[in-house]
């Protein structure tokens, strides 16, 4: 490490770093887009994120169509939203494209909060696996695809909701080194 004292770690509560997050919302579902089904994930994502400080500033519910998915992927981004969660198509039925819809816009994959995401959803059940939700960033936003449930999309968030703030503090290059926040504890 050099001369001098040797660093020790920053223990620091990202839960409350003061970023507010300008999020969007994608809920993609045929049966929602068709108002046959009440959407319930995008509501409790914008319940849970709120909660942790951040500003919902776009929402919207378009069926499971690529190209819509792209669109509105692409749209966001280039507003300049830190981040957008997408809900739904992330599973192994016929018309779940949200996923490859999202490899497409993506410039860089951050595989990490897949992977969380379906670790901490195993714990509870094995179907969990069967995600195939991906996740990354696009200019200076990052771009999360969580389940369809509500029940999942909780799940989901909470595995991945504390390293938000700072995820987008370090894409914006507002943020020390990733190694200085530990978990308290």
């Amino acid at each position: 490490m050099g001369a001098g004292r040797p660093r020790r770690p920053v223990e620091r509560d990202v839960q409350n770093r003061g970023v507010t997050m300008r999020i969007g919302i994608l809920t993609v579902s045929d049966k929602g887009a068709r108002g046959e089904r009440e959407d319930r994930s995008g509501p409790a994502i914008r319940e849970i994120m709120e909660a942790a400080g951040a500003e919902v500033v776009r929402t919207r519910i378009v069926p499971d169509e690529s190209e819509l998915i792209r669109t509105a992927l692409v749209e966001w981004s280039g507003e300049g939203l830190d981040l957008i969660l997408t809900t739904g198509g992330t599973g192994f039925g016929p018309r779940d494209r949200t996923p490859e819809a999202t490899r497409e816009v993506i410039e860089r994959e951050a595989p990490g909060f897949g992977e969380a995401m379906r670790h901490a959803g195993m714990q509870k059940t094995p179907t969990a696996m069967l995600s195939r939700a991906v996740a990354g960033i696009r200019g200076a936003t990052i771009i999360v695809n969580l389940p369809g449930s509500e029940r999942s999309v909780r799940e989901s968030l909470e595995a991945i909701k504390d390293v938000l703030p700072h995820a987008i503090e370090v894409l914006k290059g507002e943020a020390g080194d990733c190694g200085d926040h530990r978990r308290k504890g």
